[in-house]
């Protein structure tokens, strides 16, 4: 196993390094800006970064998945885009209960991942393309749907939006952190302790090696882009949750902000090497970007993508070196 040394001495695994870099960032923003704005340095603040930020968290686990294979998933954000339509649209006025829709949305975005997996593996056609593929089918369902946004009335739907759940000493989270919490937890099992998630990372590392010790490589193919269309479809039910409404322009651009958490996260896009963990991380550097910028007052919300672009190039580059180092 290539290792970090300081010193001459073993400091840390090569594979853990990302981590620890994405850790130290978010560490090291948090307290510049603890520093630089009053109120930021509080426990709330941490928390409002999940609140906000629970449905990108979600689709950025399912995001994982595929990119530890070496693929890649473009379509998560009209899926996420078209559940809010499908949802929205179904339970309009006396419609059906939320427990019939959200089954339904799941099972629709499992299915299109299900197709665009199917097609990566039977037909050998880049992940790409089959994605991009994805991404303007589901985009064009949304406005064959409707063209404006559709409010969600529904009580029962609307009452568990605007649940908090109260913790300690004035903090409190929302729901939809505690269902973002336990899709990480059983994501990271599943990567960890079984054979499907050796199977991804083994997929991921070399395909041909997998094969030849005998790993279901086409069936972990279509296994992971399906777990990224249930994710998609389950964080689209929980940005209707966060917007209360259903809109074709929901989620523009989520499929980059989630292959970014990813890639800051230290999840290297050539497959083989990352952790759920590091996701987290990198979701959680995106949302404090934010909450910087909206602490600062005086930069536009455009600055965010400036400044996460800055990070995808310092990642990747160190991405680049530390696969130099593991060669060696």
């Amino acid at each position: 196993m290539s290792t970090l040394t300081l010193g001459g001495r073993t400091a840390v695994p090569a594979k853990y390094l990302p981590v620890l870099v994405t850790g130290c960032l978010f560490v090291a923003m948090f307290a510049v800006g603890g520093f630089r704005y009053e109120g930021f340095a509080s426990g709330q603040v941490i928390l409002n970064v999940f609140i906000d930020n629970a449905f990108l968290l979600v689709v950025a686990v399912g995001m994982t998945f595929v990119i530890l294979t070496g693929g890649i998933d473009l379509s998560v954000g009209s899926v996420v885009a078209l559940s809010t339509m499908i949802s929205a649209s179904l339970m309009e006025g006396p419609g059906w209960p939320p427990y019939l829709v959200i089954p339904l949305v799941l099972a629709i975005g499992s299915g299109l991942g299900l197709v665009m997996g199917y097609i990566v593996h039977a037909f050998d056609i880049q992940p790409f393309i089959v994605t991009l593929a994805g991404m303007f089918l589901a985009r064009g369902l949304c406005y064959t749907i409707g063209t404006d946004s559709i409010p969600i009335r529904d009580p029962t739907f609307t009452a568990f939006a605007q649940t908090r759940i109260d913790l300690f000493a004035d903090l409190w989270i929302s729901p939809s952190v505690v269902i973002a919490v336990v899709v990480v937890v059983v994501a990271a099992y599943v990567l960890h302790y079984t054979r499907f998630g050796r199977s991804v990372y083994a997929a991921g590392g070399s395909e041909q090696s997998a094969l030849l010790m005998g790993l279901p490589v086409g069936r972990t193919k279509i296994t992971v882009y399906t777990v990224s269309g249930f994710c998609s479809a389950l964080g689209g039910v929980l940005l209707s949750f966060y917007m209360l409404s259903g809109y074709g322009l929901h989620a523009a651009g989520m499929e980059l902000d989630a292959i970014a958490a990813v890639v800051i996260g230290g999840t290297l896009l050539t497959g083989g090497s990352g952790f759920l963990f590091g996701t987290v991380l990198g979701v959680l550097v995106l949302g404090l970007i934010q909450t910087i910028i909206i602490f600062e007052g005086t930069l536009l919300s455009w600055w965010t993508k400036i400044f996460i672009g800055m990070l995808l190039f310092v990642f990747i580059l160190l991405q680049r070196l530390f696969s130099a180092r593991s060669r060696r």
